[in-house]
């Protein structure tokens, strides 16, 4: 059957509805009848808004920028899963032919203390930018760029350096975890900078930094359930936890002599 010739599907539709992160929230359901296979399924969100607009209702508020599956803005749970039921995939690039006629979907905000709901299925993630934010810079010499093989760097660490920054931001990897843990999102981070030589300084002092921002921010603590890995849009293996908590070991480790100094003095 050729895409023209696709008949409309017919949805039922229970959205998560909160006025604000103070406000008590609830499901309401819609029932749009006119939806393409062919749309992502932040089109046909766009389709339902444009009809409660039209009716002089709120809009169902979402977060979305890109819809490339570059930016990580988008994301929600879609039957109880992190960016809906296709593997490797987020929100902003599944299509609605993944769903049958006639479903039944039900779509809430990414549930976590650490992930306030703003509205409705928008949810405040700046916790994930303070961790950012705490591993600071990565040491470079200034002055002219150097040559590009200047610095030889393995295949295999580059590989792995890459893999990990693919990381988007999303925070499916939270939303997913039992725990709602930030570990997955927090070892992609420390992990690209610190397999790679530009980021061997500040290495150690970057993984403790990050962690303890993690901490701060109310985020679960990890027991290596794996779900993370399996709702991660770019399939960022957990592994690097792995090498997060190595390095965090390390540089644990390292400052513990800082400190008996400073206790002395």
């Amino acid at each position: 059957m050729s895409n023209a010739s696709r008949p409309a599907m017919s949805l039922t539709l229970h959205v998560w509805r909160q006025a604000g992160p103070d406000d008590r929230g609830e499901f309401r359901t819609y029932a749009p009848t006119d939806v393409s296979p062919d749309m992502s399924f932040l089109e046909m969100l766009d389709v339902v808004n444009e009809d409660l607009m039209t009716r002089g209702e709120e809009p169902i508020a979402f977060d979305h920028d890109c819809r490339e599956g570059i930016c990580g803005m988008c994301g929600m749970m879609i039957n109880g899963a992190a960016h809906g039921p296709r593997r490797m995939t987020t929100v902003c690039q599944l299509h609605m032919r993944e769903f049958a006629d006639g479903a039944e979907l039900w779509l809430e905000p990414w549930r976590s203390t650490a992930f306030p709901v703003r509205r409705d299925l928008s949810v405040d993630r700046s916790a994930l930018d303070r961790i950012i934010q705490a591993g600071g810079f990565v040491t470079v010499a200034t002055g002219n760029a150097p040559e590009a093989n200047s610095v030889p760097i393995g295949k295999e660490h580059v590989e792995a350096a890459m893999d990990a920054a693919t990381c988007i931001g999303c925070g499916a990897c939270v939303a997913a975890c039992p725990n709602g843990s930030a570990s997955l999102f927090t070892a992609a981070k420390v992990t690209h900078l610190g397999i790679l030589p530009q980021g061997q300084p500040e290495r150690y002092r970057r993984a403790l930094r990050m962690v303890a921002q993690m901490d701060a921010e109310s985020f679960g603590g990890c027991s290596l359930f794996g779900e993370c890995q399996e709702a991660c849009p770019k399939h960022i293996s957990i592994d690097s936890i792995t090498r997060m908590n190595r390095d965090f070991l390390v540089g644990s480790i390292a400052a513990q002599p800082e400190q008996a100094q400073t206790a002395e003095a």
